[in-house]
């Protein structure tokens, strides 16, 4: 007998096989045809009933929601809409689910607003679309690791509890082990961190990238792949405040290699999915056409889902100084005309996403890499140039979204970094360790992050970002 899971007996003709099965019911009709779905792939496989010979108080016990095994005969499918099917001759109810319980769920067999599914979060990988975003979710994932063991990077798990601040934004979730209720204070009257646990004031970590520095130094090209958190008070369809980030460090790696292989890694992971998810993504494309239906047609995307995964990886990206782009956007009829919500007035403005995406789906219809951006809007720990007012930053930019990937090429020169250090107020005793990289065989160096649910986001079609992680953390929300 054949014990499979859903996805291998679909694929499976080797008919009048015994097999057994077990999963979930999707729907039961006519007391005699069952959808059994196991969550390994989008497609059920019908399990057809001998009704007149099965208990009627089994019967009574396959409602929607409720787990089943079934153990029978795969044969060819007498009906349309499926290849096989498995022909019943055994039935164990697993799990009972009540269905006057079931219609007050998202379990229910009707349609649900997304926002219906967030608030049962535990119950909504069980619905078609977030069984298909979370088997991409962790195709994806597979790939961002397979992508890095290829090409000899180590992967390197870089502190949650930090006492840096790494982009230097000051949006920390602190850590802590003091009594809330009973402070301890110093003579000052300020917090006594010296008796909380780390002896110090501590923090959720924002990025990996500086502890991913040190490693680079020694380990030569390394990547983490973890959680990060910043406590930004933003309910947008874009941010969370809990999400996963992919950060790589290369030594001996000047700005336009570490260009090089953002751009490949981005195209080997899409690439992944294309090849390996082809039925989420189509039901995906499909679930994404009849959301579009409801747009206005001007804010409708030209594209199909998989059309906007092709575009990418068949696609060089188009490689732009930021001085250039902002010639291009001051320019443009939006911001001529006032379109843009944010205007380009002047050299130095901070790019939002409304001029990313129109960049990208307007002016050169590809990806678009920018690049040189100024010092006075970036980390401190980019290289500056010799221009002595841009650093050697550059971002992603993809259709749809905007920027994907933000990296630099890391400032070696350990007087300059002191200098910027000390003009922005940053504690060089608090990162004496990370001055000491430049002080022990410095080198050219060079890295990129990206947030995996970004990445997850277009790759889906969805559009808000709290669609594509299990359980979304985001302002006054932390439930489940």
């Amino acid at each position: 007998m054949i014990k499979g899971r859903i996805a291998e007996l679909l694929q499976n003709t080797q008919y009048l096989q015994e097999v057994e099965v077990q999963g979930w019911v999707r729907s039961f009709r006519s007391n005699r045809f069952v959808a059994l779905n196991d969550g390994s792939t989008i497609n059920n496989i019908q399990v057809v009933i001998d009704y007149e010979n099965t208990p009627e108080e089994i019967l009574k016990r396959i409602n929607v929601g409720a787990s089943v095994l079934f153990r029978g005969t795969l044969q060819e499918s007498q009906g349309s809409g499926q290849q096989v099917e498995i022909l019943a001759t055994e039935i164990e109810i697993l799990g009972d689910a009540n269905p006057e319980e079931v219609k007050k769920t998202i379990l229910s067999p009707k349609r649900h607003s997304l926002e219906k599914l967030r608030e049962q979060a535990h119950l909504r990988v069980r619905t078609n679309t977030f069984g298909a975003i979370m088997r991409v979710r962790s195709r994806l994932a597979f790939a961002v690791h397979d992508y890095f063991q290829r090409n000899n990077f180590f992967y390197v798990n870089t502190p949650i509890i930090t006492a840096s601040d790494a982009e230097g934004a000051g949006e920390m979730f602190q850590v802590t082990s003091l009594d809330l209720e009973n402070l301890p204070k110093t003579e000052d009257g300020k917090v006594d961190y010296s008796e909380d646990f780390f002896a110090k004031e501590t923090n959720l970590t924002v990025s990996g990238q500086l502890e991913g520095e040190t490693y680079a130094m020694g380990l030569g090209q390394i990547y983490t792949f973890g959680p990060t958190f910043r406590a930004e008070n933003s309910n947008t369809t874009r941010h969370l405040a809990e999400f996963w980030m992919i950060e790589p460090e290369m030594a001996f790696c000047d700005l336009d290699r570490n260009m090089d292989i953002a751009e490949d890694f981005i195209k080997y992971v899409l690439r992944y999915i294309l090849e390996n998810c082809q039925d989420d993504l189509a039901f995906l494309e499909k679930r994404q056409q009849e959301e579009e239906k409801a747009k206005p047609e001007k804010e409708r995307s030209a594209m199909s889902l998989t059309e906007k995964l092709r575009f990418v990886v068949d696609n060089n990206f188009k490689r732009v100084s930021y001085t250039e782009a902002i010639e291009i956007l001051m320019n443009s009829k939006p911001n001529k005309k006032k379109k843009f919500k944010y205007v380009i007035e002047e050299w130095g403005a901070d790019l939002q996403s409304e001029h990313e995406r129109y960049l990208v789906e307007k002016h050169f219809k590809c990806p678009v890499i920018l690049f040189d951006y100024p010092a006075s809007i970036k980390a401190f720990y980019m290289r500056l140039n010799e221009d002595n007012k841009t650093v050697r930053a550059m971002d992603i930019l993809f259709p749809g979204i905007g920027e994907i990937v933000g990296g630099s090429q890391r400032e070696e020169r350990l007087d300059v970094l002191q200098d910027k250090m000390t003009a922005l107020g940053i504690d060089q005793k608090e990162l004496w360790w990370y001055l000491d990289t430049r002080r022990f065989g410095t080198c050219v160096h060079s890295g990129f992050g990206l947030g995996f649910e970004r990445l997850v986001l277009f790759s889906t079609g969805m559009s808000n970002i709290r669609d594509v992680i299990p359980y979304p953390r985001t302002p006054h929300n932390a439930e489940f």
